[in-house]
């Protein structure tokens, strides 16, 4: 088979040609338009058959050699695609990555790792000091590169460690993980399947613009699965990760001699598991600053460690952190904030901190969780502060006796969740945070507990509007405030319909500022259609009532919202569903339909009132929207609706 190459410089003048910005060919004339060859269409890349270099992929023979020679090839030629067609290509070195390169995988193709002892070596770092030895040490891997840019690894084929990876401190000529990549840029890693990753199954650091599109991780026999570290601009979909130690983690560290910066990153619509360690995490190595992540749509199954686990060790400020719509079973820690001072961290770091961070339809059940969800800051500048949880439901295994409320033990420079001791509180554990609101959220245990539901020290401005929490036979109290400046307690119950007790020590309330929204539009003010009541028996409403429609088709609610400016907003509709059936309604904006059908499903009792958020677009000015019910069984009580600022 005859393989495509284009030279370099016929690779570049297509490239600028397609951008404008070289001159047209001569004899194209003064007149002809530049834009036509911007409209023609891009070359195809030039394809490199690993086959036509010498690679046999029947398992056995070592195919490293010409898979090294393929890369070379495209990266000459000025960028290409090394493609792997159907069949096991046994590797007993380290394969080089080159600029401009992309590993294609077809289906059916695997690269598999080999316990022939024949990798490259790691090479020295005079930073070890500051990170474990598989952070320090880069080029003993299947695959590395360092200051590459424009290279990928895509297809539906698999690189596989294939149990020759370990999983400790290798020794010379043995990897500890299968992709390794420093100082990278323009990464594409999509389709493919990461198996038996050692250490780790990939590895990045200092790198920029990653793309990572249904990549699979299957590495639970060994150790993590992706580690995203000092690495900026990152966008993954439709990951499946499945680790034995941290399934997804970003990290800063010292390896390659300074504090870098990490931040602007999404990853959407994945699963990830983790055996021993923490499914979603920040940290521990937490050199740099992070900012500006989001994680939406997220199913979590399984970790003994964090399940949403954010921890500052090392100096690092942490800020700019949302979850939205995540799921979690089977986890021993659902969420876990902790600021310690290991300072593991060259350039002398203080202590970090954790801020502006949010969690939106969060829900944790079952019954393996035995660490209550914490928020643990450091006095001083390592506060945690401006926390908020909207409709987060959490439920642990309780199962615990009466017992003293005082704060328990901490190690400041263990990360892990047991490096507290036993929480005081079966729920939440609060302790130097300030400014952290609960909304429309609960937290649950399986087994009777003795503790108080939440327990606030040493903290200001802790808010719970519409907080339920379920009351053990024995517990002193629901929730319990020590030493806490301005605590405020709207609304909510516990989950059999009663009020909350409340006790404090040393502690003032007060419930002014952080009210109800400036844009805030109450049902009981609202167009309704006729038959409906404004009722005030089931407490934790906002206002002087809330909104009862006919059990009907066609039954309404209906709210001018002002806009200062056109463009796009969220609307966020608070109700309460005591049945165990979902009140779908239409979601109407200006006469067009926004959300057909939005379920608003059961909420356990008339007392418990959640949010449903809907994406809008608002023009300048006033607009009408309108919530109708689809079904005979009319809408759920309706509550309030809050607007853009």
């Amino acid at each position: 088979m005859k393989t495509f190459r284009r030279t370099a410089a016929t690779a570049l003048l297509g490239f600028a040609l397609a951008l404008g910005i070289a001159q047209p060919p001569a004899g194209a004339g003064p007149d002809t338009p530049r834009t036509a060859a911007a409209t023609a269409p891009a070359p195809a890349a030039a394809e490199f058959n690993v086959r036509d270099y010498g690679a046999a992929g029947n398992g056995s023979t070592n195919d490293t050699a010409a898979i090294n020679k393929a890369i070379t090839a495209a990266n000459t030629a000025g960028g290409g695609i090394v493609r792997f067609p159907s069949g096991t290509y046994e590797s007993k070195n380290t394969i080089r990555m080159k600029s401009n390169v992309t590993l294609q995988l077809d289906a059916g193709s695997t690269i598999s790792g080999n316990g022939a002892d024949t990798y490259d070596p790691p090479e020295p770092n005079q930073w070890d000091d500051y990170q474990d030895y598989g952070h320090s040490h880069f080029h003993n891997a299947m695959i590395y590169g360092d200051n590459l840019s424009n290279i990928g690894f895509t297809g539906s084929g698999v690189i596989d460690g294939d149990g020759a990876l370990i999983t400790g401190n290798p020794k010379s000529g043995e990897a500890d993980k299968i992709i390794s990549l420093t100082r990278c840029k323009n990464l594409t890693l999509s389709g493919i399947t990461l198996r038996e990753g050692g250490h780790f199954a990939a590895l990045l650091n200092n790198c920029d613009n990653v793309v990572s599109d249904r990549l699979t991780i299957d590495t639970a026999m060994d150790r993590d699965g992706w580690n995203i570290i000092s690495t900026t601009n990152v966008k993954i979909t439709g990951a499946h990760l499945e680790a034995n130690d941290d399934a997804l983690a970003f990290k800063s560290d010292y390896a390659l001699g300074a504090k870098l910066n990490n931040g602007h990153v999404t990853v959407t619509d994945s699963y990830l598991s983790a055996g021993c360690c923490n499914a979603l995490m920040f940290g521990s190595e937490t050199c740099g600053d992070f900012t500006d992540y989001r994680f939406e749509r997220i199913t979590i199954k399984g970790s003994d460690k964090s399940g949403l686990g954010l921890v500052s060790m090392d100096g690092a400020k942490i800020s700019d952190v949302h979850y939205k719509d995540i799921t979690m079973t089977d986890v021993r820690s659902p969420i876990m904030q902790k600021v310690g001072t290991r300072k593991r961290c060259g350039n002398n770091p203080g202590v970090g901190s954790i801020s502006n961070i949010t969690y939106t339809n969060i829900k944790a059940n079952g019954t393996t969780p035995s660490f209550s969800p914490t928020l643990w800051g450091e006095s001083g500048s390592g506060r945690i502060h401006d926390i908020t949880f909207t409709d987060v439901d959490i439920t642990v295994p309780g199962g615990n006796g009466t017992m003293s409320t005082n704060p328990p033990s901490n190690d400041p420079k263990d990360y892990n969740p047991k490096a507290i001791g036993t929480r005081p509180a079966y729920g939440w554990y609060i302790r130097n945070a300030d400014n952290v609101r609960f909304t429309d959220s609960e937290v649950r245990f399986a087994a009777n507990d003795g503790r108080p539901a939440v327990i606030a020290n040493n903290s200001t401005g802790i808010r719970f509007d519409r907080f339920t929490a379920q009351r053990g036979s024995n517990s002193p109290s629901d929730l319990l405030f020590q030493t806490v400046n301005g605590y405020c307690v709207a609304g909510g119950a516990n989950t059999n319909g009663g009020a909350l007790r409340i006790s404090q020590t040393g502690s003032s309330q007060n419930c002014g500022g952080g009210g109800p929204s400036p844009n805030r539009y109450e049902a009981e003010n609202a167009t309704y259609s006729t038959g409906s009541t404004v009722d005030s028996d089931h407490t934790g409403y906002s206002g002087t009532g809330f909104l009862n429609t006919p059990n009907t088709v066609g039954a309404y609610v209906e709210w001018t919202v002002n806009a200062t400016e056109a463009g796009s907003a969220d609307l966020v509709i608070a109700y309460a569903n005591g049945t165990t059936t979902s009140r779908p309604l239409d979601i109407t904006v200006n006469g067009v339909t926004v959300a057909a059908a939005s379920p608003f499903a059961g909420t356990g009792a008339w007392t418990s009132w959640r949010t449903v958020t809907v994406p809008v677009a608002l023009k300048a000015g006033a607009n009408t929207v309108r919530a109708t019910a689809t079904t005979a069984n009319g809408a759920p009580n309706l509550d309030y609706l809050d607007g853009p600022a």
